[in-house]
């Protein structure tokens, strides 16, 4: 049986970041959990100033959108990033239609009001209808979704188009057992409410969908966490694809993981807090290769 997991736990906060403390679900004598105890990890920053806290996240969403460009997740004007704004939680920042990922700068993004509406934000006052109809109905139907995103990676939307959820097969799939969905529908570009509140509704409390014949969609209460899920999830797609060749080549089928250790994996690196350590480097990189200049 596979030991029990690790979660953490809010217990002060230091230099801005909110720390926790890991701690075993289960009481426990090895030196190795009593260890676990003692580690203390950042957190998302905390804001009394609602105003602050919409500054300090746009520039994390211009930051996301930069990794994105630098991931190859652009497609033309295809795909979008939205941050549900701190100030009128009804509203939302996305990023102007038929502008690059790589040049988005916090200055440029928009912010939309839950009939459609731009009401502030940069020069370029696009907005791809498309991005408005399925991030509204996310943001509606999950109030626990402060970012949600989606792109037509190449992996992704390849996986995609064979129907079917992923299987276990990895350590890092495991992020996403029995926490993604797939949606079998497919009738072109998502223009019309309903078939977005059916992808609200097929998503449900989970972290992710694999959309058919379409691509990715990720969700989290923490811009990193959506991204880094968006990041991971593409690269099991990858993975699978190429499990599945090599296997089926040799005549064989890949090893799936047990539920009970893909459960016990989950606890530790699928949580929320999980997702936001894990693409905390993925924004120091991001921060350091361009100067910030995102937040311009």
């Amino acid at each position: 049986m596979a030991p029990p997991t690790a979660t953490t736990t809010e217990t002060e906060t230091n230099g801005g970041y909110r720390l926790s403390t890991m701690a075993p679900l289960e009481p426990g004598t090895s030196e190795t959990k009593a260890k676990m105890q003692m580690l203390k990890f950042p957190g998302p920053p905390e804001f009394v100033d609602k105003y602050e806290e919409r500054e300090y996240l746009k520039g994390r969403l211009a930051a996301a959108f930069r990794i994105f460009g630098k991931y190859g997740f652009d497609e033309g004007v295809a795909g979008h990033i939205t941050l549900r704004d701190p100030v009128d939680p009804t509203t939302f920042w996305v990023n102007p239609f038929g502008m690059a990922f790589s040049l988005i700068r916090k200055s440029d993004l928009i912010q939309v009001d839950r009939h459609g509406k731009i009401i502030a934000g940069g020069d370029v006052k696009l907005l791809n209808v498309a991005a408005f109809v399925i991030h509204s109905a996310v943001h509606e139907a999950r109030p626990d979704v402060m970012c949600a995103a989606h792109s037509h990676s190449i992996y992704g939307r390849s996986f995609c188009s064979l129907g079917r959820p992923l299987d276990i097969i990895t350590q890092d799939s495991c992020s996403f057992h029995n926490d993604h969905v797939l949606y079998s529908s497919f009738n072109g570009i998502v223009l019309a409410d309903q078939e977005a509140k059916e992808i609200a509704r097929c998503l449900g409390d989970k972290k992710a969908a694999l959309l058919q014949n379409h691509g990715l969609l990720t969700a989290g209460p923490t811009i990193e966490a959506a991204v880094f899920w968006f990041i991971s999830l593409d690269k099991c797609c990858h993975t699978q694809l190429m499990a599945d060749a090599a296997a089926g080549g040799r005549g064989h089928e890949t090893v799936k993981i047990n539920d009970e250790d893909a459960v016990f994996t989950h606890n530790a690196i699928g949580t929320p807090m999980a997702g936001w350590f894990s693409a905390k480097p993925l924004f120091d990189v991001i921060a350091k290769e361009t100067n910030e200049d995102y937040l311009l």
